[in-house]
């Protein structure tokens, strides 16, 4: 619980900066009675990253928050995960975000990335994937288990919507060949990021371009030409080292592409995704060469270990209060 002093003799209100997920309870009230009002501030995720971030840098401007993790959720009730948000503390602005997809089974796609790589594939492509056999996270399936899946998508039975980066780092792992199940969430991502390292030359970046929409949000990362041009290296028997090596490519080509088009000179790096060194690094760099004044983590990790500053900075902000 945070307390902050109100201006003049009153007494300090207690203050608790809370998540807005309904499967994260917070607190009705405090653990103990007390005998002044108690404020509970709901904090969105990624806002709380984007706060966290400018925090960590002694920035109180506002700033692109390029906050790119595994899940989040969202203010229209989806999972949210590959977002672009301008703002500062006080709040925000989605100016873009990954084009959304189902996650067949929930948690369940979480622990296996083989269900993001097939419902990306149904997505793009409709039910015929169900018999590519010839990709490693179809095959993994029983026929039987892939009808059930695509039945799920389908019908959008237990098959909730997200914009996770996070979770297509694991789709591309699979749909690549690198793994299919996972035991703790990012082993996926994390092999994706040491197979890259294995390319020698200079990878060309798959295409992820961004496409204007009006709602919700005025660009949308596009994940479907690169998973068009992910296939056609699949099927050429192009390396996996070279394959991960593009899609870390796509990532930075559409990182600067977002920054270009909002026109924000302070560009702020958060959210799990941004402990990928080849990642972060690498649009760093392309961003700073493009004339942005970079933001990353210092003192606290670009992960959920910096949410708790985030969600403080944010509540005081929005409550007219100084910490």
């Amino acid at each position: 619980m945070t307390r902050w002093q109100d201006e003049g003799s009153g007494p300090d209100h207690p203050v608790t900066p809370s998540s807005p997920h309904p499967l994260i309870p917070s607190p009705p009230h405090p653990p103990t009675p007390i005998p002044h009002p108690f404020i509970l501030t709901p904090v969105q995720h990624h806002h709380a990253h984007l706060a966290a971030c400018l925090t960590d840098n002694g920035v109180t401007e506002r700033a692109l928050g390029l906050i790119w993790d595994g899940t989040g959720y969202g203010t229209d009730g989806t999972i949210w995960g590959g977002e672009c948000l301008l703002g500062d503390a006080a709040g925000f602005e989605r100016v873009a975000h990954l084009r959304p997809f189902r996650l067949p089974g929930g948690e369940a796609a979480v622990r296996e990335p083989r269900r993001v790589a097939l419902a990306l594939l149904w997505q793009r492509y409709g039910d015929e994937i169900l018999d590519w056999e010839w990709l490693a996270p179809v095959r993994s399936f029983a026929v039987a288990e892939r009808r059930l899946l695509g039945t799920m998508l389908t019908r959008g039975i237990n098959a909730p919507v997200t914009t996770s980066m996070g979770r297509l780092f694991d789709g591309m792992a699979a749909l690549i060949g690198l793994r299919q199940k996972v035991t703790f969430e990012g082993e996926a991502a994390m092999e994706l990021e040491y197979c890259a390292r294995r390319c020698d030359e200079a990878a060309p970046a798959y295409a992820l371009p961004l496409t204007p929409q009006t709602v919700e949000a005025p660009y949308l990362l596009d994940w479907g030409p690169l998973l068009d041009e992910l296939l056609d290296d699949v099927r050429a028997g192009v390396p996996a080292a070279t394959m991960a090596a593009r899609f870390h490519a796509a990532l930075v080509e559409c990182g600067v592409a977002v920054a270009a088009a909002v026109g924000e000179p302070r560009v702020a790096l958060s959210g799990g995704c941004f402990q990928n060194r080849r990642l972060t690094e690498a649009l760093a760099t392309r961003l700073r060469d493009a004339g942005h004044a970079v933001l990353l983590h210092r003192q606290t990790p670009p992960n959920d270990g910096c949410i708790s500053l985030g969600q403080v900075m944010v509540a005081a902000a929005q409550l007219g209060r100084a910490v």
